[in-house]
């Protein structure tokens, strides 16, 4: 619901501020007034497009602000989608035109985009005009206007939310279908890579092992004859072991007679024993070692092998040939659950598409059950409109497939004149036609769910009299159950607002403001009066408006 409005710096309006209140409210003034002015500005932070040639004064901002009153509207999940404050109290949706011409958007001070400020504007209000019934054109409405009559939004959400799931579900087994057709492309090729890799039989640090021993092996012959001549040196008659022990055995003699003496006769011998020790090594050495040629092509085919796996791979070294292999074997097991997963998945895809036909079914015959009730309840109102010879039908057309909102699809068929052909609603009513019967059907389905404040900007043009009267009374029954506001030239829709604001013109200093007021019940009388004069107000149009005010109280008493 609007609860307040504020435009500063627009067109004629240098700033207006206004309140409304939950029902019906009707603004009224002469023609030229500035009626539209508000309403354009209204349209501003609903999304329409701005200009600065709108403003007032050129070198000041214009600025238009509107606060509503959201609880009951389920508004949560788009604040958070859209990562804004939530408020369930109040929003404040508020435009600004700088005199550059740009514009600013924002939703309870946040700056926002304008395609999101329309998005929760087309939530909050509805703007009903002749020009502007396009939403009979659409088939989607048409079938919600039924829907929303017939007490089948339950049912409807319910559908549309398993759908989505379906839709979403099918969307994955399709994408896991391409990404398995593209794998399958690619097995071959990671067989055969991870085939080649895993017959090679990798064992980590077996490179570095493999050198080490080939480089031992090319060169056995040298390193045993070099070993075999260090043993000579070490072991033959005279040689080093020799000498070191004819040196040991001189110092013993001496040992005692000095510490010093002692020391080095210890360390001569320690060395004695070492150099046994590594001689007899030399000699176990020496005698395993062995020249062998078959061992030495076999590690080299081997070596080779690794290196041409490691230049074919482009890495350095066995660990990494081994994490590639792992990664081809991983490929290859993600194909094999590719299977898996398309097989479950098309199971689940199934049962949700078995549980929309049933969904669908029962959706179906609802909406064939509350048909006629809706056809009929239609066609009442439109012809206490003014519009007695009209017929008006509902036609459920089965689709091919099933969609977001059923099996059907609905098209409103329509003829203003007796015993004709009826066709389609939106290519053969005039603009005045479309819309009494969009107004009918707002009416119907108000009281059924939660919808946006409405406001009727002139739909009345062509009416008067007692069709002016029963307008204002389906005006007045809607805002039982929401917010309406009608702009009108009407007294008979006038007469049946709760709250009357008349917009006028006023000229200070040559200066010329549109205003708004909201009038007292005398004041009512007057304006109304007006509306039935063509100039000056008469007595009996003073007692004809106080009269149309006594239906209005009468009604509201009634109701």
């Amino acid at each position: 619901m609007l609860k307040h409005l504020t435009i500063k710096n627009y067109a004629l309006i240098e700033e207006l501020d206004v309140t409304f209140s939950h029902g019906f409210s009707v603004l009224t003034g002469e023609t030229g007034a500035g009626k539209s002015i508000i309403l354009g500005a209204l349209g501003l932070i609903l999304g329409q497009r701005a200009d600065s040639q709108s403003l007032k004064d050129k070198k000041e901002k214009c600025i238009v602000e509107g606060f509503f009153d959201v609880k009951n509207l389920n508004l949560a999940p788009f604040f958070a989608d859209n990562n804004l404050d939530w408020d369930p109290e109040q929003s404040i949706l508020r435009r600004e035109i700088l005199p550059s011409g740009k514009s600013r958007a924002f939703i309870n001070d946040t700056p926002v985009n304008l395609n999101i400020l329309k998005e929760l504007a087309e939530k909050l209000i509805d703007i009903h005009s002749q020009n502007k019934v396009t939403i009979l054109q659409d088939e989607s409405f048409q079938l919600l206007a039924l829907d929303a009559f017939g007490g089948l939004d339950e049912k409807r959400n319910s559908y549309s939310e398993t759908f989505k799931t379906y839709r979403h579900k099918k969307q994955m087994l399709a994408d896991l279908i391409q990404k398995e057709n593209e794998a399958a492309l690619e097995q071959e090729f990671y067989k055969y890579q991870y085939d080649e890799l895993e017959a090679a039989q990798l064992i980590a640090d077996e490179q570095m092992n493999i050198e080490e021993e080939l480089k031992l092996l090319m060169h056995a012959e040298e390193i045993k004859t070099k070993l075999a001549s260090s043993a000579d040196i070490l072991d033959r008659e005279q040689g080093a072991l020799d000498m070191l022990q004819n040196l040991i055995n001189e110092l013993k003699k001496v040992k005692s007679f000095h510490s010093k003496i002692e020391q080095v006769f210890n360390l001569f011998e320690n060395t004695y024993f070492e150099l046994k020790e590594a001689s007899q090594e030399i000699s176990r050495v020496e005698e395993h070692l062995e020249v062998e040629p078959e061992k030495i092509q076999e590690l080299n085919l081997r070596l080779n092998l690794i290196y041409q796996l490691q230049q074919k791979h482009r890495c350095n070294n066995i660990e990494e040939l081994i994490a590639i292999k792992n990664d081809y074997r991983k490929r290859m097991e993600a194909y094999s659950s590719l299977n898996e997963q398309i097989e479950i998945l098309n199971a689940e895809v199934a049962a949700i598409y078995k549980e929309l036909e049933k969904m669908a079914s029962q959706l179906s015959a609802e909406r064939g059950r509350v048909k006629t009730s809706f056809e009929q309840e239609v066609l009442q109102l439109i012809r206490e409109l003014g519009m007695a010879q009209a017929s008006f039908v509902v036609n459920l057309n089965p689709k091919r497939e099933l969609s977001e909102t059923g099996r059907e699809s609905a098209m409103f068929r329509f003829n203003a004149n007796k015993s004709s052909e009826l066709h389609e609603l939106a290519k053969v009513a005039s603009g005045g036609e479309l819309s009494r019967v969009l107004l009918a059907i707002k009416s119907l389905i108000a009281a059924k769910k939660s919808l946006p404040s409405i406001i009727f900007d002139e739909i009345d043009s062509g009416i008067s009299g007692e069709i002016a009267g029963k307008m204002g009374g389906i005006m007045q029954l809607i805002s039982k159950d929401m917010q309406v506001i009608a702009i009108t030239h009407l007294p008979q829709i006038a007469a049946r607002g709760a709250h009357h604001f008349v917009v006028f013109k006023e000229t200070d200093n040559k200066i010329t403001k549109t205003l708004i007021k909201e009038l007292q019940q005398e004041e009512r009388i007057v304006e109304i009066a007006k509306m039935l004069s063509d100039s000056t107000v008469t007595l009996p149009a003073m007692e004809t408006a106080k009269e149309l005010l006594k239906i209005n109280l009468f009604t509201k008493l009634n109701n």
